[in-house]
């Protein structure tokens, strides 16, 4: 994922967390703030593991969020990982991701036909 994408700032991540709704899976937390650039940062607690694996939750996560950025709409996100993150394969956290974003009603193209 090319770093432009990417939230750097703590100022960032607490206007997401004081602004930003919430959506909860078993493996992530997505919260969402409108924006009028696409960007989005990860935080994986302490509590899901080592370095190690706290890298590899972010890798997978970054990687499966990547694929999901045509489809979604301008803002900032934050991604949470969950404990059960680390036991998750890629494709787990992938459809996490993607049915956190269709339950905010985040994805570009799904909103088109439907009535207010």
């Amino acid at each position: 994922m090319q770093q432009s994408y990417r939230l750097r700032k703590n100022k960032q991540y607490q206007y997401v967390y004081h602004r930003g709704r919430s959506c909860a899976c078993r493996e992530i937390v997505l919260l969402y703030a409108r924006s009028s650039k696409l960007q989005v940062g990860f935080s994986v607690s302490r509590k899901v593991g080592n370095s190690v694996v706290r890298n590899r939750v972010k890798r997978r996560m970054r990687e499966q969020f990547r694929a999901l950025i045509p489809q979604l709409k301008r803002g900032f996100y934050v991604v949470v990982a969950r404990e059960s993150a680390a036991k998750a394969d890629s494709r787990a956290l992938g459809a996490a991701l993607l049915s956190a974003a269709r339950r905010q009603k985040l994805l570009l193209g799904e909103n088109a036909g439907q009535q207010p």
